[in-house]
């Protein structure tokens, strides 16, 4: 069978970039990182078109609650290729996501509109990329430096362009973006179809029941953890001081953990995704 998608004609100058990358790129992906994951999902779905996109995508093979295990190859991949591919590669990534996106639409009728290609909404998504990453760096490394997070802050419009978001529609600066996420906070909403979904998704419910009873509350935990307050609420997570003692414990235990692994191993499985994603592009294999 023939690849799908433009892998195929990835130009052979498609070598991992050679220009030095944030640091805040390059150690941000970390396995710890995953435990923000499940959060960095809600935030961008509780904007309501977006909720609502993947709540009734008819696109099965890129559902979580179908096939979570193909669903978290692709969104990691995604975020590697953003963060750490090159421009090729992002070009690949591009087109790949563009074929999926094409079918997920609202339909006449509907009473919230919503398309994939839609740049503000993925300027949203790309927004609580770049916060999640910065916020699971600090939990790690503690709070950078302003010319650290200047760097990554420019880097992570990525995030956007990898997709139709255009270099000028990316915050101008730090302050710019702190300013349209103060907006953007203001939008988050949720509906019974959306707050079901992702109260459902925080516990793991898509998985077979042996799965979500071992894992889903630990999940949901970290899930609520990693959510800044007003997602919280829209979504209605109970939060307290214990839990805040928990999670900042589990915070602190990750962070020494993280510094005594060997770069490889803190790096996995991000840097598992990214090799595949080379491999498949190498061979012509869909990537999405």
């Amino acid at each position: 069978m023939a690849a799908t998608g433009a892998a195929r004609n990835l130009p052979e100058s498609a070598a991992p970039a050679p220009e030095r990358l944030p640091d805040i790129a390059r150690d941000g992906a970390t396995g710890f990182a995953l435990a923000a994951a499940g959060a960095n999902v809600i935030m961008q779905l509780s904007r309501l078109p977006v909720g609502h996109g993947v709540a009734k995508s008819t696109v099965e093979s890129g559902r979580i609650d179908k096939r979570p295990l193909k669903r978290l190859r692709t969104t990691l991949s995604y975020i590697m290729v953003a963060m750490q591919g090159t421009p090729a590669e992002q070009d690949v990534m591009r087109q790949e996501t563009n074929r999926s996106h094409r079918q997920v639409r609202s339909a006449p009728g509907d009473a919230v509109r919503y398309n994939a290609f839609d740049r503000e909404l993925q300027l949203w998504v790309a927004a609580c990329l770049y916060w999640g990453t910065e916020d699971v760096y600090i939990k790690l490394y503690g709070r950078p430096t302003e010319k650290q997070r200047d760097e990554f802050y420019r880097h992570a419009a990525r995030f956007g362009t990898t997709l139709q978001v255009t270099d000028d529609m990316w915050p101008a600066d730090r302050a710019a973006f702190d300013e349209y996420w103060t907006k953007g906070l203001e939008q988050v909403h949720m509906d019974d179809l959306t707050r079901a979904y992702l109260y459902r998704f925080s516990g793991l419910g898509f998985l077979p029941t042996p799965f979500r009873l071992a894992f889903g509350p630990l999940h949901r935990f970290l899930t609520t953890g990693f959510l800044p307050e007003r997602f919280r609420e829209e979504l209605g997570l109970p939060w307290s001081a214990r839990h805040q003692r928990r999670f900042d414990a589990f915070c602190r235990a990750s962070a020494q953990v993280n510094r005594a692994l060997p770069r490889p191993a803190r790096e996995f499985p991000w840097n598992i995704y990214l090799w595949d994603v080379r491999r498949r592009v190498r061979t012509g294999r869909p990537i999405v």
